[in-house]
């Protein structure tokens, strides 16, 4: 019984890992200098960011390329420019916001 409970809350707690590292991972990376997990600053929310693409199966590639090499006239006048994000990291990051 034991093991049932421990490995239950192991793995509860690798589930919530993802989106808690992920948080850490975007403010590490300075995104939310721009950007909030639901509401949007001087870019756009990152949930609004998901919903728009939801569904696009190009669309975890085209994120993260667009957080490495910057994005311009996708969400308004202002350009975002390219990052100095790891591609990992991109990756990890455009596959979190796909999840909001």
């Amino acid at each position: 019984m034991k093991t049932a409970v421990v490995l239950t809350a192991l793995a509860a707690s690798l589930v919530a890992l993802p989106a808690a590292a992920s948080v850490e991972l975007a403010t590490k990376s300075k995104c939310m200098a721009c950007h909030q997990v639901d509401k949007k600053a001087l870019g756009p929310s990152f949930k609004d960011i998901g919903a728009k693409y939801k569904g696009d199966k190009t669309a975890e590639a085209m994120l993260a390329d667009g957080i490495v090499n910057g994005v311009k006239g996708k969400w308004g006048k202002i350009p975002m420019p390219p990052q100095k994000v790891a591609p990992a990291d991109a990756q990890a990051l455009a596959k979190w916001i796909l999840t909001l």
